[in-house]
């Protein structure tokens, strides 16, 4: 099925005690093993140098090349074998890396070294559990191995795992009893579980291993609010502001402290001059968002950002995330008033408009939206972005035309902006311009060949039209590498098999696209006709009626085909 709008995503997480956690920098000499001069025959030296050469100067074949010499020279050397497996893994040549590993490990299954290189391979290639099974062996094989308890323990982590993240960290102060990470991972666990005790011991263990470091003193913080003992809190605000007055997060969690606890002049004064210094440092304002925004803690963000304004009562930055935080608490003419607020020369100046508009839209006032974009772009008339989101309000009004002549515009300006012209080939699509419409999804697919919305758009134009079917499914395919678990794209496969006839393959696609997506008429009905064809009627009429229910315009078809399984008249 088409999609007219991709979707936004996104959450990450980072050890930060390991760096370069999966693989090593590159070097000329190994991270696990002492000079190569001592591992390597002199007569594979001359090739494994060559190859350290060639790496060193992003010649990877050529050092590829070398390197297989010296393996030839000295079939034995593991050295050699492991350092061809990091240069496959250092060019993203993840599984040819692992095979290389994997033949080490037939003939030195407990070889510590080679199993921690498969372990942080098969991290790379997110296949964790393969990678929790080597780091295991690891450590039980060589118990002082203490980064590998930290990447284990990771990876329990981020699974939210906390039982056995809390094995594994126990197991590593226990070998390590002044590991610095080991105690603040385990105050976390503790925390985490509730274990309040044992999560204050570890976390002022960790203090004291490292008194320089914030990161135990906030996780303190966060005991003794669950605790709520607010003496503790201040005292530790405090502290951190003392070694550090910069320390934007203390001040800004200080004053909402402050806040909730009704302490307002105190609030009130680091508000005003975090405001004050916002005007230079903008790592005042990332830290609202991360702290808050991001969180949908809006209440706390609009306090946050009110307080500031009274020290920064022109802050364009401030302006434009208070926006932010009062749309997320659907407060339209709040954050209208607060974008608009927003200067010409902000960095956040066209998102601001963006937004205005959007939320004229959103209010149902879409001819609001296009005159005050239309006053935008009178001010900015080169303004691609500008002109491409006027064009999609006249494409949602059905004033194609219109539409057509703004974003030919902004292909104009920003003919490298696949998105613009992505936009063209859905208006063409709607204005019952086929051809046109094909023609210009395939220029997106050549500007940019990884474009998945493209992809599946003229893979499914292709099905819904009956032409082209295999290259139909080839596109839809390859849209579906990059987004492999998109409901629309999958009903897209679906629909070119029931086209192809094939309705049995075409029914699984197609119950997999409607779990995705339970809600899209148009994907109900494809299951529908799917159901219909493999005789199974009425699972057939349960998704026509779901199809119906959902549908808003253009039910005639539909409701026929309704009427002809109950057995009504048409």
């Amino acid at each position: 099925m088409k999609t007219f709008f991709p979707e936004l995503i996104i959450v990450t997480m980072i050890i930060s005690f390991i760096s370069g956690c999966i693989f090593y920098e590159k070097k000329t000499q190994s991270s696990f093993e002492k000079p190569i001069a001592s591992h390597i025959p002199d007569s594979g030296y001359y090739f494994f140098t060559k190859a350290q050469l060639a790496r060193k100067e992003g010649d990877f074949e050529k050092a590829i090349e070398n390197l297989t010499e010296a393996i030839k020279i000295d079939p034995d050397s593991l050295y050699l074998q492991r350092e061809l497996a990091l240069f496959y893994a250092q060019q993203n040549e993840g599984q040819k890396a692992l095979s290389v590993v994997e033949s080490i490990l037939v003939k030195h299954p407990d070889d510590v070294e080679t199993l921690i290189l498969y372990g942080k391979i098969q991290q790379n290639l997110q296949n964790t559990d393969e990678a929790k099974k080597a780091y295991k062996k690891v450590i039980d094989i060589d118990n002082k191995k203490e980064k590998i308890y930290l990447l284990l323990g990771g990876i329990y982590l981020k699974d939210e795992k906390m039982p056995e993240a809390l094995n594994v960290f126990s197991r590593l102060v226990n070998n390590y009893p002044n590991s610095y990470p080991g105690h603040l991972f385990l105050g976390k666990i503790h925390l985490k579980m509730d274990n309040y005790k044992d999560a204050e011991k570890h976390l002022n263990r960790a203090l004291n291993l490292q008194p320089e470091i914030i990161e135990p003193r906030f996780e303190l913080i966060n005991l003794y609010k669950a605790q709520g003992k607010t003496k503790n809190i201040d005292k530790i605000y405090k502290d951190i502001l003392e070694i550090n007055p910069d320390n934007i997060r203390a001040a800004i969690e200080l004053g909402y402290f402050y806040h909730i606890r009704g302490k307002t002049k105190d609030s009130e004064k680091l508000f005003i001059d975090l405001g004050k210094r916002s005007k230079s440092k903008f790592a005042i304002i990332l830290n609202i968002i991360q702290l808050y925004i991001d969180k949908k803690e809006y209440d706390a963000a609009i306090t946050i950002l009110e307080g500031m304004l009274k020290g920064a009562p022109e802050s364009s930055d401030i302006h434009h995330i208070a926006g932010i935080a009062y749309y997320g608490k659907k407060k339209f003419d709040k954050a209208i008033m607060h974008f608009k607020k927003v200067k010409s020369d902000s960095r956040f100046y066209q998102d601001s408009i963006v937004h205005v508009s959007f939320m004229y839209q959103e209010k149902g006032d879409i001819n609001k939206a296009i005159n005050y974009l239309n006053e935008a772009i009178k001010k900015a008339p080169d303004n691609p972005e500008f002109l491409y989101y006027l064009g999609t309000f006249y494409e949602d009004t059905e004033k194609y035309k219109y539409a057509e002549e703004l974003l030919k515009q902004a292909i104009e300006i920003d003919p490298s902006e696949a998105k613009f012209l992505f936009r063209l080939g859905v208006v063409y699509d709607k204005w019952n311009r086929k051809e046109d419409s094909m023609e210009t999804m395939r220029a997106v697919i050549k500007l940019d060949p990884k474009h998945a919305n493209a992809l599946n758009y003229l893979g499914y134009t292709y099905a819904d039209l009956g032409i082209n079917l295999d290259e139909a499914e080839r596109l839809i395919k390859e849209a579906l590498k990059y987004k492999p678990d998109d409901g629309y794209i999958t009903d897209s496969l679906g629909w070119v098999y029931y086209k192809k006839g094939l309705f049995n393959k075409a029914l699984k696609h197609l119950e997999k696209a409607v779990k995705l997506v339970p809600d899209d008429p148009i994907m109900l009905e494809h299951l529908g006709d799917a159901y219909l064809k493999t005789n199974d009627r009425e699972k057939a009429l349960k998704f026509y009626k779901r199809s119906l229910l959902n549908k808003k315009k253009d039910k005639k078809e539909l409701e026929r085909k309704i009427k002809e399984l109950t057995g009504e008249k048409p």
